[in-house]
């Protein structure tokens, strides 16, 4: 099968078009023939520096497609089945071998390439915004980087539950593409005074809940925009700027601050359940899958590339 790989960690430049031998099936798990790989930001910050279990290693741990093979212990999937997968590795192939209990049936009529873009950013942002946030509607929540996947799927969530949505972006003309989707208001956070305007907006007061998947400075920033007793959630990090937090600035306002990572949940029946119904909900045309670019597998650095550029609103695909 061809996949895109790479011999060494380092920029979106060391990715690679080759052939490689087709991945075996296990007894737990599934080979699927991958018709759309969702990019996520995790792609990214691997290929950049993170762990190689193999040389070469195939990223990616999101994509959607057919399933090919079924391995002896599985009861629940079949050959022909359309799923969503999510795995620790392997997605930017023509082929790749997942565990059964991490992919979701793909419902009749649903959109390949929307439907593969789920399970982690809608799923990240249910958990942050309702199983760890708490949001209740009526309250103000702040969103930042909301032209990414979560920021997306945590914009409409938030609407839908009845809260004010505030969220942030790296230019006017990214934001401006989130208003139907419900965002209330936006904030450029390139500006130096972005959390002067967050508190302004809410005439002071602050903000209930902060859904924070930059971290660095920015996290620092979210904590100021707090109302007092608020929330939190730190989600991940985009990899820049990094630097210690200073947990004491919780303190004046009893405020709170919560580390989310989809990954400890997602073998949960809770959270199992929770991205099967935002698959639903996608399919059903209640929630919107942003999808800015979609490039060749072939052409994965290039993908890789403009992701990292800043760009884009919503999701970038690679298509085998």
């Amino acid at each position: 099968m061809k996949a895109a790989v790479y011999y060494e960690t380092g920029p979106p430049e060391v990715l690679r078009y080759e052939d490689v031998p087709d991945p075996q099936v296990y007894d737990a798990g599934v080979v699927i023939e991958v018709e759309a790989v969702s990019i996520e930001g995790g792609d990214t910050l691997n290929r950049a520096g993170g762990d190689m279990p193999a040389v070469p290693h195939i990223v990616g741990y999101q994509s959607a497609g057919t399933i090919r093979e079924v391995g002896a212990g599985v009861t629940d999937r079949h050959v022909g089945q359309r799923v969503v997968a999510t795995n620790l590795w392997g997605s930017l192939a023509e082929l790749e071998a997942a565990p059964a209990m991490l992919t979701w049936p793909v419902p009749d009529g649903a959109d390949i390439n929307a439907v593969a873009c789920v399970p982690v950013a809608f799923g990240t942002a249910d958990d942050c915004l309702f199983e760890f946030g708490r949001l209740q509607a009526g309250e103000t929540v702040l969103i930042q980087a909301g032209a990414g996947g979560v920021g997306i799927a945590a914009i409409q969530l938030a609407k839908r539950a009845g809260a004010t949505v505030i969220a942030t972006a790296s230019s006017e003309e990214r934001l401006a593409r989130l208003k139907d989707l419900g965002l209330d208001h936006g904030v450029d956070y390139s500006r130096d005074d972005w959390v002067d305007r967050v508190r302004e907006i809410t005439g002071g007061r602050g903000v209930e809940l902060v859904v924070d998947s930059v971290g660095g400075r920015i996290l620092q920033g979210s904590v100021q925009c707090l109302a007092y007793r608020g929330r939190c959630i730190t989600v991940g990090s985009a990899g820049r700027d990094p630097q210690p937090f200073d947990a004491g600035a919780l303190s004046m306002g009893n405020q709170s601050l919560t580390g989310v990572f989809l990954g400890a949940e997602i073998t949960t029946p809770r959270a199992q359940a929770m991205i099967g119904r935002l698959i639903d909900d996608v399919a059903a045309g209640r929630l919107h899958v942003e999808i800015d670019r979609t490039y060749p597998l072939a052409e994965a650095a290039a993908a890789h590339a403009y992701l990292e550029s800043r760009q884009a609103v919503g999701r970038v695909l690679l298509i085998p």
